[in-house]
């Protein structure tokens, strides 16, 4: 199992580690309910150092962006981010990920941990045009500083203003003393913030910086349950859960970033697809009786019969009730569909809520 550069602090903190994606990860530091609530009303500190990062560069980095990817990368500038999938020849996805324009002729790949060497080598098997490739992943860490107060706790550490970048946008500056630091307001949470990509020799000293310029503002580290449970709350995919290689981007609601003014891994099926209409598709739903839904619990009809599976399912803290997301035939799709979810045999009353759950 791999750790990160700041395994060894997560666990003097007293943090309780978890072997994730094949990583020696902080699931909890004081509790999900504390540290999610510490990032929905001041900031909170991610090490989601297990994250992969690839550099496409060349002539051609962009025709293999623009082959393996579902989104228009053509649209980026430099310092623009895009949220986009890696389609698989089934109908599926490989994997969702974040590309960012670096330089013109040059391009950031953020992948999911679980994820590193398969999207690595379904690119890599596309690769036919000679764009130049390197898995920067376990040379760099990140780091999500998220939460409301974000902005005025790390203002103190950069030149450059904050407040100005733009969601989806970023800026390779310094911070913390250490220049070159990609600074992205790319967050998972739904309460803003940026995500801090540096060198695995440099993040120690700017995990400590990073607290000691968010002591007055009660910055807190948080640890992956939380992370999970506020990107829940916002409706994000988490892929393993919401999404895989048998869910097409068309049935998970990500017809937004499938773009079909350009050709890419099965977008004639996918096309096909759209205008034919999906059987099932990816709702959010709140309980109304009591229970928890979880992962692969079986959404039924008032008679019982299957109509679909949950895919991530919480007792949402910033809500006080039970909510998840899942996959339902599509006459059960519109808000306000009655369903039930199978707990323990039991079929507990639920119904279809337009996402995010969370609203600020």
């Amino acid at each position: 199992m791999k750790n990160t550069a700041l395994t060894h602090i997560h666990e003097s903190l007293g943090a309780k580690m978890v072997p994730f994606a094949g990583y020696n990860m902080p699931v909890s530091y004081e509790g999900v309910n504390a540290e999610h609530e510490t990032v929905r009303n001041a900031v909170g500190v991610f090490d989601v150092s297990h994250m992969g990062e690839f550099l496409i560069s060349g002539a051609n980095a962009l025709a293999l962006i623009q082959k393996v990817t579902s989104n228009d990368a053509a649209t980026l500038e430099i310092g623009k981010a895009q949220y986009s999938c890696l389609p698989n020849n089934e109908g599926g996805i490989v994997d969702d990920l974040i590309v960012y324009k670096i330089k013109e002729e040059q391009y950031l790949l953020v992948v999911n941990a679980s994820n590193i060497d398969k999207d690595w080598d379904w690119i890599s098997s596309h690769n036919d045009l000679g764009a130049e490739m390197k898995n920067l992943s376990d040379d760099y860490s990140l780091l999500a500083i998220q939460g409301p107060k974000a902005v005025e706790a790390m203002q103190s550490l950069t030149s450059i203003d904050l407040a100005a970048i733009k969601y989806y946008h970023f800026e390779v500056a310094d911070f913390a003393g250490i220049e070159h630091v990609i600074i992205s307001a790319t967050g998972y949470t739904g309460s803003g913030g940026f995500e801090i990509y540096c060198k695995n020799s440099d993040v120690e000293h700017v995990w400590n910086k990073v607290f000691e310029a968010g002591k007055a503002f009660g910055i807190k580290p948080v640890g992956l349950a939380a992370r999970d449970t506020l990107r829940l709350e916002m409706g994000f995919c988490l892929y393993g859960n919401d999404i895989n290689d048998t869910t097409s981007p068309l049935e998970a609601g990500l017809g937004w970033i499938t773009k079909f003014t350009k050709e890419f891994t099965n977008s004639e099926n996918l096309k096909a697809q759209k205008e034919a209409g999906v059987s099932r598709k990816l709702v959010g739903f709140e309980l109304i009786d009591r229970g928890i839904p979880r992962h692969d619990y079986e959404i039924v009809d008032a008679d019982g019969n299957n109509i679909g599976i949950v895919t991530s399912g919480t007792q949402a803290p910033s809500l006080g009730k039970a909510i998840g997301m899942g996959y339902v035939k599509t006459e059960f799709a519109a808000v306000d569909s009655d369903i039930f979810i199978l707990i323990r045999d039991k079929k507990i009353a639920a119904k279809v809520v337009k996402m995010p759950f969370y609203k600020k």
